[in-house]
């Protein structure tokens, strides 16, 4: 009988984290399996150490979960094999692979390799599928809103349309890449991509590679035009279909991105919110500007 470790996050799933993590038990009939809430992990390096290095550990969770992750074992070498189990609500670096949840755990030592750094009020994280500011900053901050006050089924879809319609007002974004600076008027979205996917699915970046060996970026900029014409042509991101619209529609790639807005805007990393934000500087692992 083999033992398998499975972390995982009680507050993804709505709130029923611990009940989809237990679910994992269908892909290891006759395993051992151990549970723990990461939140009561304090030390990695100990916690790992502890474990039998043949030991199978399973991080169940949702993309929040995943980044929560990578940031507490930043520069941790883990001997154990270490998988991902998605059970949370967007799940875009899943989709951003080709898997589903059905597909069972996958291996996550492949793309953990590289990943790049954002440095946003005075601190650095790294980040998995996407930094996203403006509109899409707006909709975490008001699904976080509307999940303190006790709403559990979140339609982020709805919160973008309500934000396109008023609630949100576009900005003037400086964007520069690798040295190069342009300004973009009415600016709606500004997210630099390691992935294609982020939202729930939106491919914003339809030409990103997340395992580029040069470990390039996109930024999207999607910009230009008001909130009848660009709430026309929103719905298009979910298919990618919005790089069709290159009046109003802009990707640029690069290994160094800064991107400014000309007032605070809630900022989004892999769907966790940071308010109140004017800059963010993105930059490659081999880089490592971002620790400047």
């Amino acid at each position: 009988m083999a033992s398998v470790c499975i972390l995982y996050n009680p507050a993804c799933c709505s709130g029923k984290g611990e009940e989809a993590a237990r679910g994992t038990a269908r892909f290891f009939p006759g395993d051992e399996l151990i549970f723990r809430d990461i939140r009561g992990i304090r030390d990695y390096p100990a916690f790992f150490s502890a474990l039998d290095p043949g030991m199978r550990v399973i991080l169940c969770g949702g993309d929040g979960t995943l980044n929560r992750f990578i940031n507490d074992t930043d520069g941790l070498r883990v001997a154990q094999p270490l998988f991902y189990q998605a059970c949370g609500t967007g799940n875009d670096f899943l989709r951003d692979i080709g898997r589903t949840p059905d597909d069972g755990p996958v291996e996550l030592a492949p793309y953990l390799k590289d990943l790049p750094y954002v440095t946003v009020g005075g601190r650095t994280l790294r980040f998995l599928t996407t930094v996203g500011f403006g509109i899409d900053g707006y909709c975490t901050e008001e699904g976080d809103r509307l999940r303190a006050a006790g709403k559990t089924n979140i339609n982020y879809a709805g919160i973008a349309i309500k934000g396109l319609l008023g609630a949100f007002k576009p900005v003037t974004a400086t964007v520069t890449v690798d040295g190069k600076t342009e300004t973009f008027r009415k600016a709606w979205l500004a997210p630099t991509m390691k992935g294609r996917f982020y939202g729930g699915g939106m491919m914003a970046a339809p030409a990103q590679d997340r395992l580029d060996p040069r470990e390039t970026l996109s930024v999207v900029l999607f910009y230009g035009k008001g909130k009848l014409k660009t709430l026309m042509a929103f719905p298009s991101i979910f298919q990618g279909e919005h790089i069709k619209h290159s009046d109003m529609v802009r990707i640029l790639t690069g290994r160094e991105i800064t991107v400014r807005f000309d007032r605070p805007c809630p900022l989004q990393i892999d769907g966790e919110t940071v308010s109140g934000v004017t800059e963010y500087h993105v930059c490659t692992a081999s880089l490592r500007c971002a620790r400047r």
